[in-house]
């Protein structure tokens, strides 16, 4: 059997997106995405438990939504978890792992804006193929609702 890589992810931004460009030219933007857990506790408190999530776009679907990712948007994000390797400046070994995101769905409410409003032309395709790795259709089977 196979195995599968795939994030799934609704949340808010917490800063605006970060677009930057590769030696080579490349567009990538970087995002910080929180997903907040709520729950009641055993006393019948209200608790909340918030992640971040660091997620990487590249290509035209990075360029073309920058300026749409502002801090606060709800966005919906597919992608794959992906770990990155390098020497900080004392020559130690570090590592993150990302999501690596494939397809970006601007939801309403956050960033300023009221209500949904249409995402820009190519949004919700899937991201540019990257470093050789072509990134396939999603169709209706694929989406978990």
């Amino acid at each position: 059997m196979g195995s599968v890589n795939k994030v799934i992810l609704v949340g808010n931004l917490g800063r605006d997106a970060e677009l930057r460009y590769t030696p080579g030219g490349a567009p990538v933007a970087t995002l910080n995405l929180a997903t907040t857990e709520m729950w009641n506790d055993k006393a019948g408190q209200r608790q909340e438990k918030t992640e971040w999530h660091r997620v990487v776009l590249w290509g035209k679907t990075a360029e073309s939504l920058n300026e749409y990712l502002t801090k606060g948007k709800q966005i919906y994000v597919e992608g794959r978890l992906q770990t990155r390797q390098w020497d900080d400046k004392d020559g130690n070994k570090r590592y993150t792992t990302e999501i690596r995101g494939d397809r970006i769905v601007l939801l309403g409410g956050g960033g300023g804006g009221g209500g949904a409003r249409q995402q820009p032309r190519g949004a919700s395709a899937p991201a540019e193929e990257h470093m050789g790795e072509p990134v396939s259709e999603l169709t209706d089977d694929d989406i978990p609702f």
